[in-house]
């Protein structure tokens, strides 16, 4: 216990806004909103911060508290033990959220529970002290930190109570199974005398009347609670559906009602938007409140949504028809962030900060990454800068891909499997390469959105799999001349591989397209040179309006003032890994490096990337909440820009005034702290210390001089080339597992996809 009152004293201190006094949270302008009553929609804590730690636990409801707008409502499932104490439980089944089956094997028992047999470990089958001395508390969502399990016992109602949170909400799902044990909730709410409860929801129609007069009496608002919609209600032997027909008949006992968010947008069999129901709309109209659950950072959703959490609660409270009257969350903060520092952004809203968003492949996210609609999508999603990493085809054509390799993120597989070959300096795995085939040959192929947690499930957008095509460099310079953006990175790797093997020049083809787009001759658009290699950044020294940017691929845990220096002779900025900033362990951020104030101290510049919305790329430090770690680079290591595969997310941040940390508000999104979350856990289930990242070494700066472009045809024509020779008898075989290994690949897309 000690361990949580050290931590939440710090975490408090660290991760929550300093509240401002009325006058300054006055200052903010009031929102204009589509709820009932017009007030702004409420964030309910289910279990607290359950999305971290185990439901209703006491860290679970101090976090949820702490890091969460003002006006917060924490909502406990009242569950019964064999003599009427209440207490805090997702489900009536011990199992699934405790460890009651380790400490009793053989209790299990089967009860029917409106109409179905149920298996397990039941809470009535235990008095308070049994459950309070030897049960602790366990994640139930596998996908959820495990570190905590076994260390937090069980919450009583009123020890939830008793932490007087600022608003508070039972939900009694199951008052008809317990009244048949002889067991009454009603008369458990009338011991406590309402007190301290502000909401009561269920979803039986007869529980929630025989409450009424004793509801009303306590000011303490009902909220009657929709099941699926082919449920029975346990009173009127009903189906939900069939009570959704008669809204006005649920005002006679009920304010608001409280739905599935499938209620109001449901999904197709794709998991696209369809449109909204007429719920929200039909409900106000009959005097109710609407709220909306089943939100959570760590549940996959509408393809829609690209990932964001935060882009799904804005479907619901700010999409100019209505909004819902509340949220019930599993992660609390984002739901706070979202209705209040990132709802209503119309019109062209400046940006908080310098922090500039880059693209990585456009907008590829959302659509397949260096095509059209990729970077049309960045444009319309405010990206200060749109990215180009330059590949080049066999006949000299210098066009935007993220890898030579075309295998991941084009159709090729399927058309040139015989033109697979294996090339270890560019890369350790066999691939089919844009420099063997022709820019005819490249067009012929579809682009093919890429995702890097295809293998575990995480599609992206899978209707535009296929969608647009690949343009060449000049086409890119001309789009961003077209659409005024701010400014483009120009992406150059494999240089000294493409001049000396292949006889193509990939820098002389960066700077012909840039003198003819004329944007080495203004300075209105930034420029951006990236490159992993010190001498393709040298030979654009002699073009100052240019910003050079060396690219680490390696994780690094430092950057002494030699590499610093050396550095500088070259570049005026780097991209680094997000592990060179943040390390990680097991998904929890367990350090924080001081490379930023490194690099800064050396004026130079610093991007991260490479940021992602997948809630799998998110440490649980960040609340598997893309928008949390973009708070802790930018307004906590102070990186100068951030890459990342949708801008959109990083666009509306630094829109919102919560980015800014220096202006007066009530509620602010604040960067987490490396290691404060770790240290809840007991040590011997945290994991294991890793080794620190090394520094960067300054000879690892330095790379050799470029090669010059090879003349491969005149050598041909003069003889200076051999003839090959007739292939030797194990070339054919070679051939052979080079397709056999790229169709096994493919026939693993296939299945993953699948």
């Amino acid at each position: 216990m000690l361990r949580f009152i050290i931590f939440f004293s710090l975490f408090i201190h660290l991760c929550v806004a300093a509240p401002k006094t009325p006058a300054a949270a006055a200052a903010v302008p009031a929102k204009k909103w589509l709820t009932l009553n017009g007030q702004e929609p409420a964030v309910v804590a289910r279990g607290g911060f359950s999305g971290l730690f185990p439901e209703s636990s006491a860290p679970a409801n101090d976090m949820a508290v702490s890091t969460s707008s003002p006006g917060l409502t924490m909502l406990c499932n009242l569950q019964m033990t064999k003599e009427g104490v209440g207490l805090c439980l997702s489900d009536i089944r011990l199992d699934n959220a405790t460890t009651i089956s380790s400490l009793f094997p053989k209790a299990q028992k089967t009860y029917k529970v409106n109409g179905q047999d149920l298996k397990g470990w039941f809470v009535l089958d235990y008095d308070a002290d049994t459950i309070f001395s030897n049960v602790s508390l366990v994640q139930n969502i596998f996908s959820r930190p495990s570190i905590f399990d076994g260390q937090m016992p069980v919450s009583a109602v009123e020890d939830v109570l008793g932490t007087k949170p600022p608003k508070f909400w039972l939900s009694v799902q199951y008052d008809a199974f317990y009244m048949e044990h002889k067991l009454s909730a009603a008369e458990y709410l009338r011991s406590l005398r309402f007190r301290g409860i502000n909401v009561i929801s269920s979803p039986e129609i007869g529980f929630l009347k025989s409450i009424g007069m004793d509801a009303g009496r306590a000011k303490t608002k009902l909220i009657f609670e929709f099941k699926e919609p082919e449920a029975i209600e346990p009173t009127t032997n009903k189906k939900y559906s069939e009570l959704q027909q008669n809204l006005a008949a649920i005002k006679a006992f009920a304010s608001g009602v409280l739905v599935p968010k499938d209620y109001i947008w449901p999904l197709d069999s794709a998991n696209y938007l369809k449109p909204a129901t007429t719920f929200v709309a039909d409900a106000h109209k009959a005097g109710l409140e609407v709220y909306a659950s089943g939100f959570a950072n760590d549940m996959r959703t509408s393809f829609n949504y690209s990932y964001d959490p935060s882009a799904e609660y804005l479907q619901f409270v700010d999409n100019g028809q209505f909004s819902v009257d509340g949220v019930i969350t599993d992660f609390p903060p984002t739901a706070s962030q979202s209705i209040t520092c990132l709802s209503h952004q119309k019109g062209n809203l400046p940006k908080a900060g310098h922090a500039l968003v880059i693209t990585h492949n456009g907008a590829s996210g959302d659509y397949p990454g260096c095509t059209d609609l990729a970077y049309q999508k960045a444009v319309d999603d405010g990206a200060d800068v749109i990215d180009c990493s330059v590949q080049m085809s066999k006949d000299g054509i210098a066009f935007c891909h993220d890898a030579a390799d075309l295998t991941a993120s084009t159709t090729a597989m399927t058309t040139f499997m015989s033109r697979a070959t294996s090339v270890p300096e560019i890369q350790p795995t066999n691939g089919i390469f844009s420099f063997d085939l022709t820019w005819a040959e490249i067009q012929s192929v579809k682009p093919q959105i890429e995702s890097p947690f295809t293998a575990t499930g995480f599609q992206r957008n899978p209707a535009n799999k296929n969608a647009g095509k690949f343009i060449t460099l000049a086409e890119f310079l001309d789009f961003s001349k077209a659409k005024a953006v701010a400014g483009v990175l120009i992406n150059i790797e494999n240089a000294a591989y493409l001049a000396s093997k292949k006889g193509l020049g990939v820098v002389d083809a960066v700077k012909s397209a840039l003198a003819k787009s004329t944007l080495d001759k203004q300075s209105t658009q930034k420029v951006l040179i990236q490159s992993d290699d010190s001498s393709v950044l040298a030979s654009f020294e002699a073009v100052p309006p240019y910003t050079r940017v060396l690219s680490i691929d390696k994780e690094i845990g430092g950057a002494p003032k030699p590499s610093v220096d050396e550095i500088k002779k070259y570049a005026d900025a780097v991209n680094l890994k997000r592990t060179s900033l943040v390390t990680v362990s097991q998904s929890f951020a367990t350090g924080k490096t001081n490379v930023v104030e490194e690099m800064h101290k050396g004026n130079i510049s610093v991007y991260v990337s490479v940021l992602r919305n997948e809630y799998i790329s998110v440490t649980f430090d960040y609340f598997s909440d893309p928008t949390i770690e973009l708070a802790t680079f930018i307004a906590g290591s102070g990186v100068d820009g951030v890459i990342t595969e949708f801008p959109a997310t990083a666009t509306r941040y630094l829109k919102s005034p919560c980015s800014d940390l220096n202006k007066e508000q009530p509620y602010a999104i604040l960067p987490a702290e490396a290691g404060a979350l770790l240290s809840v856990a007991d040590k011997e289930a945290q994991p294991p210390a890793s080794a620190p990242n090394p520094p960067l070494d300054a000879k690892d700066v330095i790379d050799p001089p470029l090669p010059p472009v090879a003349n491969l045809a005149a050598s041909n024509a003069t003889g200076g080339a051999q003839p090959h020779p007739p292939p030797p008898s194990g070339t054919v075989a070679i051939a052979a597992n080079l397709g056999l290994s790229l169709l096994a690949i493919l026939a693993l897309r296939v299945l993953c996809v699948a």
